[in-house]
């Protein structure tokens, strides 16, 4: 696991090094802090973290965990199995990442011998359906797809009813990213999450929010107005791996007071990996601080 951290970390530790070229025991504090904001935790996190820390000029690694921890405290909405199908819905903008996501999502299921349906409930974009559909013969999974511009709940409804019949273990339905306006967008997700509770009622069980870790801590906006649209119960960060901005989960964790559900760390589909916040602050640590010192 701590591999696959390090590999999503892997531009940021190197940014922490120009900063800190050796590791020490105890941090000063001012360098500590060129490293939080250099790593895009919003500076006002920064100042926050700052204040938490023992007054001394100088802190150890322990004193440091311990103020860091206290940003992930939110509960994972972990997948209930006698919910079948767990019917997840996926929501974020274009170019996040969101249909890659998904097809990882479905592979990581199948790997626990799970069975899964798509449903290409983007009909706002022809390229969407389409990349949904390469991926869902990729992976060996069904998909459920209609033509480009009709109803996404009608889509949502089929392929929740198609699980149900079958028998099926989860759903995962993809969504537009962007509409006309923000307007459109809301309307026609909240007419989604509608149609799935027909469908099945308490579907969907878990409404994901993708984000592209590239964008660092100005993804935040971003998720407080979907947030507001229909209440996202977690989120997956994607592209981890390609920025030097991976204190931004700190941020993105704060803002939204979600639990991070996983981190897409590569193009593979085996490399989106469950967000385990000791293991992410570890290895940020690691990165500081000696071994010697505990």
């Amino acid at each position: 696991m701590f591999s696959f951290i390090k590999k999503g970390l892997d531009k940021t530790l190197g940014a922490i090094k120009e900063i800190l070229p050796e590791k020490v025991e105890k941090i000063d504090k001012t360098i500590l802090e060129e490293i939080l904001i250099e790593s895009d935790i919003p500076y006002e996190l920064v100042e926050e973290i700052m204040y938490y820390l023992p007054p001394s000029p100088t802190v150890a690694r322990a004193d440091v965990k311990r103020v860091l921890e206290s940003y992930f405290m939110y509960e994972n909405t972990n997948i209930n199995s006698s919910q079948k199908p767990f019917v997840e819905l996926v929501i974020g903008v274009n170019g996040a990442g969101k249909t890659t996501t998904i097809a990882k999502l479905a592979h990581t299921y199948k790997k626990e011998h799970q069975s899964v349906l798509l449903g290409a409930a983007d009909t706002f974009r022809a390229a969407a359906i389409e990349q949904l559909k390469s991926w869902a013969e990729k992976i060996d999974v069904g998909i459920i797809y209609t033509q480009q511009g009709h109803d996404p709940s009608a889509v949502a409804y089929d392929t929740i009813s198609s699980a149900v019949a079958k028998k099926l273990d989860h759903v995962i339905i993809d969504t537009a990213g962007r509409l006309h306006n923000q307007v459109n967008l809301s309307n026609e997700l909240k007419k989604i999450v509608r149609i799935c509770d027909k469908a099945l009622p308490s579907a969907p069980h878990r409404k994901i929010l993708i984000l592209d870790g590239t964008q660092g801590s100005s993804a935040i906006n971003q998720a407080k107005a979907f947030h507001e649209m229909i209440n996202i119960d977690g989120i997956i960060i994607t592209k981890l791996d390609g920025t030097a901005k991976g204190g931004s989960l700190f941020g993105i964790a704060k803002a939204l007071q979600l639990p991070i559900l996983y981190v897409g760390v590569g193009e593979g589909r085996d490399d989106l990996i469950a967000f385990n916040p000791t293991d992410y602050i570890d290895t940020i640590l690691d990165s500081i601080f000696t071994p010697t010192n505990g």
